[in-house]
């Protein structure tokens, strides 16, 4: 276990040694959670356009409870249970920050479990939208990377963070698809 830590320590730094004051701005502004709004919004649009608005009301709650419960996984149980220390609250000296350090714990990144979770989400509801699943997954990565580039995450706790992502809409999905059957 020592030696993976060490490893995601070492990728880390390899990952958040490179800044420049162009990409530290757009960092800084891009993992804020407000600039997710305008992508939100585009995908709410597009949501009700292509639904009856019944259909889209439920869509819309279970993407919300999928994101929910990805972030409740990843800050309400395992940040506190794994209590494992951001990287700018463990060796400031060997990395850059960028804006705020943020929470004592950092495993797992709800950034990352919010952000794959709408990917996962709307991924699921617009299924045949090739284009869209890519565009959400680049739109994710990118979030995901950024809290590393900002050195409030390391690799795995953004790795862990999206897995959680990932799986939670679908089990919520799932659900709900076994609960309409069954009625």
């Amino acid at each position: 276990m020592e030696s993976l830590l060490d490893w995601d320590k070492q990728l880390f730094i390899f990952l958040n040694g490179y800044h420049t004051p162009f990409w530290d701005k757009f960092f800084l502004i891009y993992t804020n959670a407000k600039s997710w709004i305008p992508v939100v919004l585009i995908l709410l649009v597009m949501l009700f356009r292509s639904f009856h608005w019944k259909q889209a009301l439920v869509f819309v709650a279970l993407i919300a409870i999928g994101v929910g419960v990805s972030d409740y996984v990843a800050s309400g149980i395992m940040k506190p249970n794994f209590a494992r220390l951001r990287p700018c609250h463990d060796y400031l000296n060997e990395m850059i920050l960028v804006g705020n350090c943020g929470g004592k714990y950092g495993f797992a990144s709800s950034h990352a479990a919010n952000a794959f979770g709408i990917f996962m989400g709307f991924s699921l509801v617009f299924s045949e939208n090739k284009r869209l699943f890519w565009v959400l997954l680049a739109w994710a990565t990118l979030m995901g990377y950024s809290r590393i580039y900002v050195g409030v995450h390391h690799p795995g706790d953004v790795i862990v963070g999206a897995l959680i992502g990932i799986l939670v809409p679908q089990i919520i999905f799932y659900l709900y698809k076994k609960i309409k059957l069954k009625s």
